[in-house]
């Protein structure tokens, strides 16, 4: 082991979570309709495959960008060979196009500021090395997605800093909590660097409001800090209010060009607008031009394969194709999410009001034997062990109320999703039977036990009666 760094033998990586043993347990013993009706459903992967239909019909139509042709001629000797990692300007003027049309065209995006990165686990590993290191901290709002305690921490040796949101207004973040948790941060002797949100939010499915962003905006600038805004899931925003990006909320206070500018930063990725997190694409927007030099340069550690490029660009390109995801996709998410939060209704069980995500955040406070992570542990094992579905809890997304769990809707098909409800519901009602018993028990034995009392004070008086005779 001496031998060895110490970034290899730290525990640090955050692969003991629950929300990575849920998976764990899934891949022992996966679902299939066919070979294994029994097995454990995946509702803790946030994947969409939703649209794949209109991909798969696409590419079809499309084969030349398939084959990597160009008016008929191969280039696939052209993307086999060493590319520049800056990636290919044709492909980064479709990906900013696109953001750009996901935020319904209120903000356009300049390709100057961007940057490719394998995925958005990348991208903010990579601004975390540009903007923090050893004795810094990001503060973030929770409960926030746990892949955060590797994706910023693991490498950089930053530390996160909880911005503790309640179920009181909705978990929406408030002026005395962000000054909390910076306050927080000082008594840790960590110099705070910034704060990173998700909008649409992971793992609550929502989208933060106007005020929620120019609170953000407010303190960042006032403590003179950076925002990352994490927008991995902007495209999945299916009913109202709409989302608001917070390039746009800059765009509005005339904030361009200032200090702040320069301060904020955007992550987005193809992983869940597009349902493509196989193929790696993330992107960093930034306004500061040393911070885009210089994760430019760190992106060399995670490109971008140029087939991946070319593929996509001829993709995101086609604007009556896009336009025609966007929709459809809306449209599906929300009728599939409607499905499930049917199926919690069915079961007695809510969630939080949703607007966007491929995840409800469930509240199964009703169920735990107690109000302590301990009781949600054990909720979460009978879940995942004797009920077969992998969800994942609240605590392993840092929420500091136990009950909570985020559950994923689009990962699988109708059929499937139909069935793990009526998993739940089975299991909620033997619950709901065995604390109907316990509780009946409990009525029975207080019941005999004051006529035992009774009698025994009836035999008492009687005595004593007999006895003054």
């Amino acid at each position: 082991m001496g031998l060895l760094s110490r970034k290899v033998t730290c525990n640090s990586h955050g692969q003991d979570s629950s929300y990575f043993l849920g998976w764990q347990e899934y891949e022992k013993n996966p679902y299939d309709q066919v070979k294994n009706p029994k097995g454990i459903i995946q509702m803790g992967l946030a994947e969409n495959q939703l649209c794949f239909d209109l991909l798969e019909s696409w590419l079809a139509k499309n084969p030349d960008a398939v084959s990597f042709k160009r008016e008929e001629q191969s280039i696939f000797k052209e993307l086999a060979l060493f590319q520049d990692y800056h990636g290919l300007p044709a492909f980064k003027k479709a990906l900013v196009d696109f953001m750009a049309e996901i935020r319904g065209n209120k903000v356009s995006f300049d390709t100057d500021h961007l940057v490719l990165t394998a995925g958005a686990t990348s991208a903010n590993e990579t601004l975390m090395f540009c903007l923090a290191e050893k004795g810094d901290a990001i503060l973030l709002p929770t409960p926030y997605y746990p892949g955060f305690d590797r994706d910023l921490k693991w490498r950089t040796g930053a530390e996160i800093v909880p911005i503790q949101c309640s179920s009181s207004n909705g978990f929406q973040i408030t002026e005395s909590a962000l000054e909390a948790a910076y306050q927080e941060a000082q008594r840790k002797n960590l110099r705070v660097k910034g704060v990173l949100v998700t909008n649409p939010s992971n793992p609550l499915g929502t989208t933060m409001s106007r005020n929620e962003l120019d609170l953000l905006v407010n303190f960042v600038t006032d403590k003179e800090i950076h925002l990352i805004s994490d927008e991995i899931y902007s495209g999945t925003v299916f009913n109202s209010p709409a989302f608001v990006s917070i390039t746009e909320v800059l765009k509005d206070r005339k904030l361009e060009n200032t200090q702040v500018w320069e301060r904020v930063h955007v992550v987005y990725s193809l992983s869940k607008d597009l349902g493509l997190p196989g193929f790696r694409v993330g992107a960093i927007y930034s306004n500061d031009p040393i911070v885009v030099a210089a994760a430019t340069k760190m992106s060399s550690f995670g490109l971008v394969s140029s087939q991946t490029q070319y593929l996509l660009s001829a993709m995101l390109s086609d604007k009556k194709f896009t336009k025609e995801y966007i929709s459809k996709n809306h449209k599906r998410l929300q009728k599939r999410q409607n499905k499930l939060v049917s199926g919690l209704e069915k079961a007695g069980i809510s969630c939080l009001e949703s607007n966007a995500g491929l995840f409800c955040w469930v509240d199964m406070r009703h169920l735990l034997s107690s109000n302590t992570f301990e009781a949600e542990m054990e909720l979460w094992k009978r879940i995942v062990y004797d009920v077969k579905l992998n969800i994942s809890p609240g605590s392993s997304c840092h929420c500091t109320e136990p009950g909570w769990f985020r559950v994923c809707f689009a990962n699988m098909s109708e059929d499937t999703l139909k069935l793990a409800m009526q998993r739940l519901k089975s299991f909620v009602s033997s619950i709901t039977i065995d604390n109907q018993t316990h509780q009946d028990l409990k009525n029975m034995r207080k019941k005999n036990r004051t006529k035992w009392v009774f009698r025994l004070s009836f035999q008492s008086f009687h005595d004593r009666e007999q006895g003054e005779r």
